[in-house]
Formats: structure tokens, C-alpha cells, sequence
């Protein structure tokens, strides 16, 4: 076998390693946090799919600096699943959204969703620059809480948003979300000094994977009764349109990242590639 292809299969078993590493701390999680992760709900399959995201996208890094990141996809995905499945009224979904946002202002967590979202606070606080940052934190917390909030609403009365509509509450996908955590908990020093910017870069990326998410589970959220956006009179067609544009857009704003952040910029870029890839998303590759 070449030098080359040994290289790079050693690369790719590392990378493997660390996604196990780190899909052992999230079943630890997870046991933890027992009521937030039903197993029907929440396989092997599920842990695996995220964790191999989080190192494809950064397969630098060790798995103790990208626990935040884990962590905190696992609590997205945890609390739409309460918001999607559970959540019976809009009452309900608004007392999970006050609760969200009170622990991260510092209150005492009363519920499993709101104790893990505490944890994940503390975590962040261990690093000293978390202090200035906070409050960017929990605003991204209140797009990504309030957005899943009006799915709810958009689901509960039948609404068909436009596309521009439905892609202007991509911060229901919390991928925003999970990029901000991650580089307040582990980036380099320009990425903290930047991370309104950043922030504009990540949303883009949302915008993209919030409709690759809807393409890969329309079946899946057929037979739920989920949103879906080719379920709201957008074709196929359009949609693709929409992710060829969203990539080579999201791309482009990347690519004066490489200057000051390479890794930053690369992270991002591994995660458009990866989940295109991971979901047999043929026409990302037509797109970037």
C-alpha cells in the first residue's frame, strides 16, 4: 500500500478513535440524564452519527476539548425532541424556553433538560473568558429556544411559511448554538475576539444544514407529524437550488477566516462536506 494511502487510513482511524472517546462521555450524559433520552428515541446509531460529526469536523482536537461541542448538540437534540414529541400546549413549550434561558442568567435547574444546560454553563465558566461572552451565549441559546418555540406554533396551526421565512428561523436547528460553545470553550484566542462575526459565518452554515436535515428525514417527519419544508409547498427542486446557493455562499464567507483562524475556518467548511457526505447528499459536491 503507498505511503500516501497508510497516511491517510491512519488518519481516518484516529479520527474513529476519537469519536468513540467522545461518544463515551455523551452515554455517560445521557445516563445522567436518563428522562431526556428515551432509547427508542435515542440508539447507538444516534451517540454514533453525532460524535463522528464532532471529529470528522475537527479531528485535531481531543475529545476533552470537544465535549462542549458533544454535549451540547446532545441537549439540542434532547430538548426538540421535548418540544417536538412531548410539548402538548404552547404553555408548556414557553415554560421550557423561561426555564432555558433562567438557568443560563444563573437560576437553580428544576427539570433534567434544564439541569443539563446548567451543567453545560459550569463547563463553560471554567474558562475565564466565558465572563465576557456570556451574554452572547445566551443570546444564541434564546434565537435557538425561541426558534424551536415557533415551529411549534407553525406546526400547531398548520402555517406555511416561504422559504425565506423558514430559513430565517434556522436557529430552530441549534447548530449556531453548538459552533458558539464550542469556540467559547475551545478556539484560539482571534476566534473569542471574533465570535459576533463568526456567529454571522455559523448561522449561514445553519441555513444550509437546517434544510439538509429536512431533505435527509422527510419521511421520518411525515409519519411524526414534524415541519418540514418540502411539506410546505417548496419542491424538491428548490430546495436542492436553495443548498447549492447556501454552500457556495457559506464558502465564500469562510474563506477569509483561513487568514486569521484556519482551523476555525476548516472546521466549519468539514462540517457542510461531513453531513452532506454522511447523508449521500449528492449535490453538495456540485454545490462547493
Amino acid at each position: 500500500m503507498p505511503y500516501g494511502e497508510l497516511d491517510e487510513a491512519f488518519e481516518l482511524g484516529r479520527t474513529c478513535a476519537l469519536a468513540a472517546e467522545c461518544g463515551r462521555d455523551l452515554r455517560g450524559c445521557a445516563q445522567m440524564y436518563r428522562p431526556l433520552f428515551p432509547p427508542a428515541a435515542f440508539g447507538a446509531g444516534r451517540y454514533d452519527a453525532l460524535t463522528l460529526a464532532t471529529a470528522f469536523s475537527a479531528p485535531w482536537a481531543t475529545a476533552d476539548r470537544l465535549k462542549v461541542a458533544n454535549r451540547a448538540a446532545l441537549w439540542v437534540l434532547a430538548v426538540d425532541r421535548l418540544v417536538d414529541h412531548t410539548a402538548n400546549t404552547r404553555e408548556q413549550v414557553d415554560r421550557l424556553t423561561r426555564e432555558c434561558l433562567s438557568v443560563a442568567d444563573g437560576a437553580v435547574p428544576r427539570t433534567a433538560a434544564a439541569r443539563f444546560l446548567a451543567d453545560l454553563r459550569d463547563e463553560l465558566a471554567t474558562v475565564k473568558e466565558f465572563g465576557e461572552l456570556r451574554w452572547l451565549w445566551r443570546d444564541q441559546l434564546a434565537r435557538t429556544s425561541h426558534g424551536m418555540a415557533r415551529n411549534w406554533v407553525w406546526r400547531d396551526t398548520g402555517a406555511s411559511p416561504p422559504l425565506g421565512g423558514y430559513l430565517g428561523n434556522a436557529d430552530s436547528r441549534g447548530s449556531c448554538f453548538v459552533d458558539l460553545s464550542h469556540w467559547i470553550y475551545a478556539s484560539d484566542d482571534w476566534a473569542r475576539a471574533h465570535l459576533e462575526e463568526l456567529r454571522g459565518v455559523s448561522r449561514h452554515v445553519q441555513r444550509y444544514l437546517h434544510l439538509l436535515g429536512d431533505v435527509v428525514s422527510y419521511r421520518k417527519d411525515m409519519s411524526w407529524g414534524d415541519l418540514n419544508v418540502l411539506a410546505l409547498g417548496v419542491s424538491r427542486a428548490e430546495v436542492t437550488e436553495a443548498m447549492a446557493r447556501l454552500a457556495g455562499e457559506a464558502l465564500a464567507l469562510l474563506e477569509p477566516l483561513r487568514e486569521h483562524s484556519p482551523r476555525t475556518a476548516v472546521h466549519l467548511r468539514r462540517r457542510l462536506g461531513f453531513q452532506a457526505g454522511f447523508h449521500g447528499f449528492s449535490d453538495y459536491g456540485r454545490s462547493a
